[in-house]
């Protein structure tokens, strides 16, 4: 088990939040409820998709089925792939980072496979149930994607000469995510940062006829 234990720490905390945060807001707020946090510059606003990340949509049931098992298929690999670098003792921050995205894809994972039979549907008026008597709302790999997060730091209008959108209102950030959402693209973005360190290669000096070692 050397090597693992940090990696299976950092999944298993990603997941436990991720999972709570989701059950939470599922159980007490109704659609499109928000609390405002640090004003209008951080908000838990429930929301869901049927998609990717940050509420990006795939269309159709046929589309969302295929997308949930795209992204099991690709769970597997990303496992098998952590399991290897881990055996071969690959840089250990991109092993961590790498545990971050899997993590992240594991929690929308669960959402999309299993939410559709354990809840009942969120409406704008009446907040989830689990285990409903009448079944959950839809069947496996249907389900819903919990989004809670939300960060409008930068809100206005594009003047009136500004091309394409002049005149009309910009807002950035405008995505709602989720910590899976997070932990994904914190894995990604840490991966593009360091990844001269993570991927080092070792130069091997040319030789030189004055390095040559004489035996006796």
């Amino acid at each position: 088990m050397k090597g693992y234990t940090k990696p299976v720490i950092l999944i298993l905390s990603i997941l436990v939040i991720d999972q709570l945060s989701k059950l939470w807001i599922k159980l007490n707020m109704t659609l499109g409820q928000e609390y405002k946090i640090l004003g209008d510059w951080f908000i838990i606003h429930f929301t869901e998709n049927n998609g990717m990340a940050f509420g990006l949509e795939f269309g159709g049931e046929a589309g969302k089925l295929a997308l949930s098992l795209f992204r099991i298929a690709a769970v597997i690999g990303i496992g098998y792939g952590l399991h290897y670098m881990i055996k071969r003792k690959y840089h250990r921050g991109f092993i961590l980072n790498v545990a971050l995205i899997f993590a992240g894809a594991m929690g929308n994972i669960i959402d999309s496979t299993f939410y559709g039979l354990i809840f009942s549907e969120s409406t704008w008026f009446e907040k989830a149930q689990l285990f409903p008597p009448g079944g959950g709302y839809s069947s496996l790999f249907h389900g819903k994607v919990v989004d809670m997060l939300y960060f409008p730091l930068i809100q206005g209008h594009f003047p009136s000469w500004f091309p394409v959108w002049g005149g009309e209102d910009f807002l950035f950030f405008r995505p709602v995510f989720n910590i899976a959402d997070s932990a994904i693209t914190v894995g990604v973005a840490l991966i593009l940062i360091y990844q001269k360190r993570y991927f080092k290669e070792e130069v091997v000096e040319p030789e030189s006829y004055n390095s040559e070692v004489i035996e006796d």
